[in-house]
């Protein structure tokens, strides 16, 4: 029998055996990537604590500032930026030859996703986990460099964060009403059908995952960050 024709028909084609092998490993990676629960790691090492049991009880960087310190919560910060943008860039890199797509903002928009859902639900921590902001920064940046328009509209994501942030002070505020503007900016700015798609979903995740902080916004019981040590 000859394999090798079988083979060669399999490379040829775009959705084939051999592309849809290197897209599944792409997204396994990119999840255990965006699963890595940094703030619960330095919870552990710098205090021996579970920072699941202090604070909001989140995992991400704003827990890990009031539970640890603002150190502490800067460097997970960067760290789960880093876990959305490495992925994307790097191993979008690695695999945007070996698997071909007609649009090729596909791939890295589903490599961010997988590593947007890892940290929001990571492996490594029966899968809860955090809010997903700071990973979502990171997916986005690292498409503003593929995207058309896209790092515009991340100056303004950024922008409207911070005004946000200085008038109410509520970090779950300021992310909610961004998460909200992601998809209108791309809408005003013309994006790409999957560019739009990919921040209607974002937005979606966002207001899914800061539900308790609504509730607590709208009770009057959300706290504010306080910058201190």
């Amino acid at each position: 029998m000859n394999y090798g024709g079988y083979i060669k028909v399999l490379r040829a084609c775009p959705w084939g055996m051999f592309s849809m092998l290197w897209l599944f490993t792409g997204i396994i990676i990119s999840y255990i990537i965006g699963s890595i629960p940094t703030g619960y790691i330095f919870g552990y090492l710098l205090k021996g604590i579970d920072i699941r049991k202090f604070g909001s009880g989140n995992v991400g960087a704003t827990n890990a500032w009031r539970v640890l310190g603002k150190p502490a919560g800067i460097t997970v910060l960067i760290l789960d930026i880093l876990k959305g943008y490495i992925p994307v860039v790097f191993l979008g890199s690695f695999l945007a030859s070996r698997i071909n797509l007609a649009d090729k903002t596909i791939l890295p928009v589903l490599l961010g996703l997988s590593c947007i859902s890892g940290h929001n639900w990571t492996l490594f921590l029966g899968f809860k986990g955090g809010k997903g902001i700071a990973t979502t920064l990171g997916v986005l940046f690292a498409l503003s460099m593929q995207v058309s328009g896209l790092k515009l509209i991340l100056l303004l994501l950024i922008l409207t964060w911070v005004l946000v942030f200085i008038i109410a002070r509520i970090i779950s505020i300021a992310s909610v009403l961004t998460s909200i503007a992601l998809p209108v900016y791309s809408l005003i700015f013309r994006q790409s059908n999957v560019v739009i798609f990919l921040s209607i979903l974002l937005c979606m995740l966002s207001i899914l995952r800061h539900k308790s902080n609504l509730k607590r916004i709208f009770e009057g019981k959300e706290s504010r960050l306080k910058f201190r040590k």
